[in-house]
C-alpha cells in the first residue's frame, strides 16, 4: 500500500511530457528507417526506452539524498566516469574519425552521456555546501578542475560538442550559485583566450572547416551541403508537412543523419509547423516541472542538481535546433529524448528519476 501511495504521487506531467517527446522521435526514426528498408535502430530505440523507464521508476523510490551525503561514492561515480573515458582511446573503434562509442555486440555505449549525470551530482554537492563562500576564487577553480579532467578526455575524442555542453553546465550553475560579477567576468575573458588558443593550436581542420562554412557558406556541394539540406526539410514543412515517411529529403537521403543530428529538420519536414510547435510546447512543459521542482526544492542539492538538468537540456536544444536551422555551426548535438541514441535517452530518463524522488523528498 505504501509503494502504491508514493505511485500516486508522481509527477505524472514529469512523466507524460518526456514520453511524448520519445514518440516524436520515434515516428521520425521510423520514418527514416522506412526509408533505407533497415528497422534495427528502431526497435533498439524501443529497448532503450523501456530499459530507460524503469530505470527512472527505480530511482524514484530510491533515497537522492546518499548522493548528497556519501561523498566515497560521489568520489567513485566520478572516478568511474573517468576511467570510461580514458578507456575509449584503446578499446573504442574508430568512427569517422572519432572514438567516442564502446562497441557492445548490436549495441554502443557513451560514456559522455553518463558523464553528464555524473557531473550534475558532483556540482550540485560541492556548490550546496559552499553556496554562501561563492565570493573565494578557489572554489571558482576546483569546481572548474573537475569540469576540465572529462572536458579534456572529451575533447581529444575529438566531440566538441559535448566539451561545450559540459562547459556551459559549469558556468550556468556557477551563475546560480551566485558568482561575484568580477569573477565572471573574468572567467569570460579566459574563455576568449581559449577560444583563441584553440582556434591556433587544437581545432582538427575538419571543424575549423565546419565553422568556417557557417560563416562563409560558399561550397553548396561540400561543408555546407548538410546545412543546407536541413534548412530545405524544414522549410519544405509548412503549415503540417508532408506526412510521416513521405518527407523528400528524409526518405530519399539527402538529409544526413535524420535520426540524430538532424532530426529536428527531419520532423519539421514531416510534421510541419503543428508538429515543431507541438515538440516547442512538450519541451516548455517538460522544463517548466523541473525548473519548478528547483523552486519548490527546500535542499540546496536538490536545487542545483535540478537547476543543472534544466541547462543541460536548455543547452543541448538550442544547439541542435540552431544547427538545423543554420544559425550556429554543426558540432554533432542530439536532441534531447528525440534524437536515436540509447545511452543519452537511458542517462536523461535516470536524471527524471532522481528529480522524481527529490520532488517527494524535498
Amino acid at each position: 500500500m505504501k509503494f502504491l501511495s508514493s505511485f500516486k504521487k508522481l509527477d505524472w506531467i514529469l512523466i507524460i511530457s518526456p514520453f511524448f517527446l520519445f514518440g516524436l522521435g520515434l515516428l521520425s526514426i521510423y520514418s527514416s528507417s522506412l526509408g533505407r528498408g533497415d528497422f534495427l535502430n528502431f526497435k533498439k530505440q524501443i529497448i532503450f526506452f523501456v530499459i530507460g523507464v524503469l530505470l527512472m521508476f527505480f530511482l524514484s523510490f530510491f533515497d537522492w539524498r546518499i548522493f548528497r551525503e556519501n561523498t566515497y561514492l560521489m568520489l567513485v561515480l566520478y572516478c568511474f566516469c573517468l576511467i570510461t573515458l580514458i578507456g575509449l582511446f584503446f578499446f573504442a573503434p574508430e568512427i569517422r574519425g572519432v572514438r567516442g562509442w564502446y562497441k557492445l555486440g548490436p549495441v554502443s555505449f557513451d560514456p559522455v552521456e553518463l558523464t553528464k549525470i555524473i557531473l550534475m551530482l558532483v556540482l550540485a554537492k560541492y556548490f550546496s555546501t559552499r553556496h554562501i563562500e561563492m565570493y573565494q576564487i578557489r572554489h571558482i577553480l576546483i569546481s572548474g578542475f573537475y569540469v576540465l579532467i572529462p572536458s579534456v578526455l572529451i575533447f581529444l575524442q575529438p566531440n566538441l560538442g559535448s566539451t561545450l555542453i559540459l562547459i556551459a553546465l559549469w558556468v550556468g550553475i556557477l551563475i546560480i550559485s551566485g558568482i561575484k560579477l568580477r569573477h565572471f567576468l573574468i572567467l569570460i575573458l579566459c574563455g576568449l583566450l581559449v577560444l583563441i588558443f584553440s582556434w591556433g593550436f587544437l581545432l582538427k581542420d575538419y571543424q575549423k572547416a565546419r565553422v568556417m562554412s557557417f560563416l562563409s557558406p560558399s561550397d553548396p556541394l561540400g561543408m555546407s551541403w548538410n546545412q543546407n539540406q536541413a534548412k530545405i526539410a524544414i522549410g519544405s514543412g509548412g503549415i503540417f508537412g508532408q506526412g510521416i515517411g513521405n518527407g523528400s529529403q528524409t526518405r530519399y537521403g539527402f538529409l544526413p543523419e535524420p535520426q540524430t543530428d538532424f532530426i529536428f529538420a527531419a520532423l519539421a519536414e514531416e510534421t510541419g509547423l503543428a508538429g515543431i510547435g507541438f515538440l516547442f510546447l512538450l519541451f516548455s512543459v517538460l522544463l517548466w516541472r523541473i525548473i519548478k521542482i528547483a523552486l519548490l526544492s527546500q535542499s540546496n542539492f536538490g536545487r542545483l542538481f535540478a537547476t543543472g538538468f534544466s541547462i543541460l537540456l536548455i543547452s543541448q536544444i538550442f544547439i541542435h535546433i540552431g544547427m538545423n536551422l543554420g544559425i550556429l555551426p554543426i558540432i554533432g548535438i542530439s536532441l534531447p529524448l528525440v534524437s536515436y541514441g540509447g545511452s543519452g535517452l537511458i542517462a536523461t530518463f535516470a536524471a527524471l528519476g532522481i528529480l522524481q524522488n527529490m520532488r517527494n523528498q524535498p
